[in-house]
């Protein structure tokens, strides 16, 4: 495999510095999804932890390495769920951590940034105007920026997931990721390309926000003028070239799905697994409701990335959602 930015080593070396708490997350074949889906699934769990999604993985990584030698204070823009784990770790470590994101983001993600102490700043926009006005605290007032997927240590964070796929899995030939700016496909994508070459690397976005997988597709960086999806966490419009970059080299496919196969994904896992998951955990099961024949006969491990959303939404979704093919 051709190299990424990221380096195995350092991925081995972050495990010893991210909270146990965040590690060794549950992974087991969820045989009750498998009769509506065709084929064997396992679910690897990142919602079971203090955060309820991945990103503490890559929180835990920068705020080590801050608290050592870097500056006290740290901001980031965030959807909800960086700025959680950014929280966390910032709190634990004695870090003054500032969020900055849309005051369209779910209520309850924001409602939890504020419960962990970290100042949150919102803007009238989109999450790219909220990377823009983190970017300019940043430079305003000296501090560190953290950069979702573009710091690697955002993504060597996340592939410490890859690590315990490939070391606890049993064999399995697909592993389904939710892409939105990068950290976690190419994370455990480059793991599991370093370690298990054999199982293929799809990953997942939605129809309503399909930059990144247009990208990967046209080899080059392709923006969107705006996002449509209800999975808030995926909803980037302006890709990152170094992380694309990584993607591509780590990526066998890269697929769009449609709104109702997130719900109807969401829906099955909550009846058929007892989980409640943000849109962006569903894409996975997404993939698979929508191209049953392409994964018949596989072993799929999908990652279900978050849980973080909003009671009175996730009612109005899944409450009205058809599983798809029943």
């Amino acid at each position: 495999m051709q190299e990424t930015r990221l380096d195995t080593a350092r991925i081995r070396a972050a495990r010893r510095v991210i909270d146990p708490v965040f590690l060794d997350t549950p992974l087991y074949r969820c045989e009750a999804l498998e009769p509506g889906l065709g084929c064997t699934v396992s679910i690897k769990l990142e919602t079971a932890n203090p955060v309820r999604s991945f990103k503490a993985r890559g929180t835990e990584v920068v705020a080590s390495l801050l608290a050592d030698t870097g500056p006290r204070a740290v901001v980031c823009a965030s959807a909800g769920n960086l700025g959680q784990a950014l929280a966390w770790s910032g709190r634990g470590r004695g870090l003054d951590v500032t969020v900055v994101a849309s005051r369209f983001a779910t209520r309850a993600k924001l409602d939890r940034i504020r419960a962990l102490d970290a100042g949150l700043e919102l803007v009238d926009g989109d999450h790219e105007m909220a990377r823009e006005r983190a970017a300019a605290i940043a430079r305003h007032d000296g501090i560190r920026l953290v950069e979702d997927s573009l710091d690697i240590e955002t993504c060597e964070g996340a592939a410490t997931i890859g690590l315990e796929l490939v070391d606890t899995a049993p064999s399995f030939d697909t592993v389904l990721i939710a892409l939105g700016g990068g950290a976690l496909a190419t994370g455990v994508g480059h793991v599991v390309k370093a370690l298990a070459p054999g199982v293929e690397v799809i990953c997942v976005q939605p129809l309503g926000a399909p930059a990144m997988t247009h990208s990967w597709r046209g080899r080059r960086v392709v923006t969107t003028d705006s996002t449509d999806t209800i999975a808030d966490g995926v909803a980037g419009r302006h890709p990152i070239p170094a992380v694309l970059n990584d993607l591509l080299l780590v990526a066998d496919d890269a697929v769009l799905v449609q709104e109702a196969s997130i719900i109807a994904g969401m829906r099955m896992l909550l009846d058929h697994a007892g989980l409640v998951v943000e849109p962006s955990a569903a894409l996975g099961i997404a993939a698979i409701l929508e191209d049953r024949d392409r994964f018949a006969g596989r072993h799929v491990v999908t990652i279900v990335c978050g849980n973080n959303v909003d009671a009175d939404a996730y009612h109005r979704w899944v409450g009205a959602a058809p599983i798809l093919g029943s």
